[in-house]
C-alpha cells in the first residue's frame, strides 16, 4: 500500500496539471490499471519472460552497457509487489485527487497571496483539509488489498492462503485450515478497522465543535493571525 500510495499521488498530481503532456497520460494509467483485473495482472508480470528475455540497458555510442535475465529481477514475490502496487495506486490516484480538489481553491489563492511557501501551504492548509476525504476510501482500499492478497498464492508467493493450502495438502485437513485463514484475515481486518477509525477522529477534531468552521477557515485564519503578530514584531 506504500508504493501504491506514493504512485497515486504522483499521478494525482499529474492528473490536476494544466498541461496534457502530464494529464493524459495519467488517465491512461488509471484506465488501464483500474480496467483491468488484479488476477491478470499478477499473471501478466509473472510472465514478463516471455516478452522480454532479459532487461537489457543500452546506450548510444557504448552498446550494452547492462544485460541480466527477466527471470532473475521478476521473482514471483516482485511480481505480486509490482502488480498489486500499479493495480491499487490506479484507486489511490483518484482517491487523492479528488481529496486535494475538495479543498477550497479560495484558501490556497489567498494564502499564495500572503506570500505562502507552496510546501507550507501544502502542509498547513491543503493536506490537512484533504486527508478528511482521503481516509475513508483509502482505509477501504488497503483492506481490500489485504484481501486481494490471497491472489498471490496462484504464483506460489508464501501468504496466509498459500501456506495453508500447502499444509492442508498433506494433512487433508481443508476446512480447518480454511477456516484458520479466514480466522486471521479477519484479526487483521478488524485490527486495521479500528486503526482507520482513529485516523478519521484525529483528521475531523476541527469539526468536531458545535459550530465548526467550514472549509477549514478556522485554520486558515490561524495562519494569518499568527502571521500578522509576527509583522508586528519587527
Amino acid at each position: 500500500m506504500f508504493f501504491a500510495s506514493i504512485i497515486g499521488m504522483i499521478v494525482a498530481l499529474m492528473m490536476l496539471s494544466p498541461s496534457k503532456m502530464l494529464s493524459v497520460p495519467a488517465a491512461a494509467f488509471i484506465w488501464w490499471f483500474r480496467g483491468t483485473p488484479a488476477l491478470v495482472q499478477l499473471i501478466l508480470w509473472y510472465n514478463l519472460s516471455l516478452i522480454f528475455k532479459d532487461i537489457t540497458l543500452w546506450l548510444p555510442g557504448l552498446g550494452t552497457v547492462f544485460s541480466i535475465p527477466t527471470n532473475t529481477v521478476m521473482t514471483p514475490l516482485v511480481a505480486a509487489v509490482v502488480a498489486l502496487s500499479l493495480h491499487e495506486a490506479g484507486y489511490m490516484a483518484e482517491i487523492i485527487r479528488n481529496g486535494l480538489k475538495s479543498v477550497n481553491r479560495g484558501q490556497t489563492e489567498a494564502a499564495l497571496c500572503l506570500g505562502m511557501k507552496p510546501s507550507l501551504l501544502l502542509r498547513r492548509i491543503v493536506i490537512p483539509q484533504a486527508m478528511r476525504v482521503i481516509i475513508p476510501p483509502t482505509g477501504n482500499e488497503t483492506i481490500n488489498l489485504l484481501k486481494t492478497t490471497s491472489l498471490v498464492s496462484i504464483i506460489a508467493v508464501g501468504d496466509l492462503l498459500y501456506s495453508a493450502q500447502a499444509i492442508y495438502a498433506r494433512t487433508f485437513e481443508t476446512i480447518p485450515l480454511l477456516l484458520v485463514a479466514t480466522f486471521w484475515y479477519l484479526v487483521v481486518v478488524s485490527i486495521m478497522t479500528i486503526g482507520q477509525g482513529y485516523l478519521e477522529r484525529h483528521y475531523s477534531r476541527d469539526e468536531a465543535g458545535p459550530n465548526p468552521a467550514p472549509g477549514g477557515l478556522s485554520r486558515l485564519g490561524s495562519i494569518l493571525m499568527m502571521r500578522e503578530k509576527w509583522r508586528g514584531a519587527q
